[in-house]
């Protein structure tokens, strides 16, 4: 469905409605918004009003058709600032850390992608999985093919999400098959620009993968294109492993670290999303920190290739931004409940802790935060687009089992932080039409009590 193809009718949802307009690290209980019997008013796909059910429909002329979720959860629809859309069939490759992966793995799949047929099945597929998982804004990598680039936009436009994604720019130590030119990379990412960015609901981010691949030639070009387009996001990676850290201080011995290489080419910015930020040094986390930059912190992926652990309260406390990704395919899953389940995990190891809560936050307001999005998508206030997902914490038998003993909120949402999957999600919504729906499953008799 394209943007002017959103449904103009009034509809209302109703259900356990949850959202944030603050974050509750900071804001503490006022940051959430929760009504156990809610009602969301809807129409051209947009939030025209949320709050308690019985008051909404008092409040309305009858006959407005009502699409009732309870006793099901509402949130606004998951966020994912990373994530790469040409490596859907690189997740659960084996045994291999960040270079070696790459080339073993991830350069070979990509390649594939010269073929715009190929583009295209992997694009539906894509979608169709971001959507079952509840996630309606994902910020994407494309592969170094211009193709690969409109097949995602194209299937982003068909099913009227809003997306943000680019053409990767490579231009060495990569397969002659996955390099372009400086020139090309400018070029090409020009013309996608001109074409997607704010086409309907679809962003363009620039993409140069990050420091190792492009020369300082392309990233003159990448820094160009920034700054002749400074409402498109940056997309890059930054100080993920070790051993790409050390291979950046042998190609840019000028350089004082990792993060010196993108400020000299005008790549630091509010609009810049780092992947991982494992290996940061005070200074870099101050630069980063005044240059608003986001560091997307990816549990997953972290864990899976082995790269580190990233550690929350010293990036929060330098001032630095912060996203939580899924990182598809060094990520192994494309849930947001798993991701933010490993990084509760990851900051546990570190002696830190993630409330449920400032979880739930995190993937739907902070991420929508971290694109400087959160006046358009991330929350239920009025005027945002009603992008939505409703979660079903009793959808396995031993969810169903543990729920029994759950008697608050906070409980809920850390066994769905916890235990949760995309089996929960029961429908998302997009621009306020169901986008992804299943059938309720069978609910096991609850366990007669002694």
């Amino acid at each position: 469905m394209s943007a002017g193809k959103a449904s103009r009718a009034r509809k209302i949802l109703r259900g356990r409605l949850l959202w944030f307009t603050e974050d509750p690290q900071t804001a503490g209980e006022r940051a959430a918004h929760y009504f156990e019997d809610g009602a969301l008013l809807v129409e051209g796909g947009v939030v025209q009003r949320a709050g308690e059910a019985n008051r909404l429909l008092a409040d309305l002329a009858p006959g407005a058709p009502v699409e009732d979720h309870r006793p099901h959860l509402i949130v606004p629809g998951f966020v994912d600032p990373h994530i790469h859309f040409p490596q859907t069939q690189v997740i659960a490759s084996f045994g291999a850390q960040l270079l070696e992966w790459l080339q073993k793995y991830t350069f070979v799949e990509e390649q594939k992608y010269s073929d715009p047929a190929h583009c295209v099945i992997n694009a539906r597929f894509f979608f169709d999985e971001l959507l079952r998982n509840g996630t309606t804004t994902a910020v994407a990598f494309c592969s170094v093919h211009a193709q690969s680039a409109e097949a995602f936009f194209a299937e982003s436009e068909r099913r009227n999400t809003l997306m943000l994604a680019g053409k990767v720019l490579m231009d060495r130590n990569a397969p002659e098959a996955l390099r372009d030119t400086p020139e090309r990379a400018y070029t090409e990412s020009k013309a996608l620009i001109e074409k997607w960015h704010k086409r309907g609901r679809q962003r363009y981010a620039i993409a140069p993968r990050f420091a190792i691949t492009s020369t300082e030639g392309q990233l003159e070009a990448a820094g160009a294109l920034a700054r002749e387009h400074e409402d498109c996001h940056i997309e890059t990676h930054l100080s993920e492993n070790l051993g790409e850290v050390a291979l950046v201080r042998e190609l840019f011995p000028w350089s004082r670290d990792y993060t010196d290489v993108y400020a000299r080419y005008g790549l630091l910015g509010a609009k810049t999303l780092l992947g991982h930020c494992i290996h940061l040094s005070a200074r870099e986390r101050a630069v980063l920190a005044q240059a608003r930059s986001v560091a997307v912190f990816c549990p997953t992926s972290n864990l899976f290739i082995g790269s580190g652990l990233f550690d929350w309260r010293a990036t929060r406390e330098a001032g630095l931004r912060i996203g939580v990704a899924t990182d598809v395919g060094g990520g192994t899953s494309y849930s947001m409940l798993r991701t933010a389940a490993e990084a509760y995990k990851v900051l546990q190891l570190q002696g830190q802790n993630l409330p449920a809560m400032h979880a739930f936050h995190a993937i739907t307001r902070g991420n929508a935060e971290a694109l400087g999005l959160e006046d358009v998508i991330g929350s239920f206030e009025p005027g945002r687009a009603c992008d939505a997902v409703v979660l079903d914490a009793r959808a396995t038998p031993a969810m169903c089992h543990r729920m029994e003993a759950v008697r608050t909120l906070d409980e809920e949402l850390f066994v769905l932080m916890t235990m949760g999957s995309d089996r929960n999600v029961a429908a998302t919504y997009v621009m306020g039409e169901k986008a992804c729906d299943r059938q309720e499953p069978a609910r096991p008799k609850a366990l007669a009590r002694a």
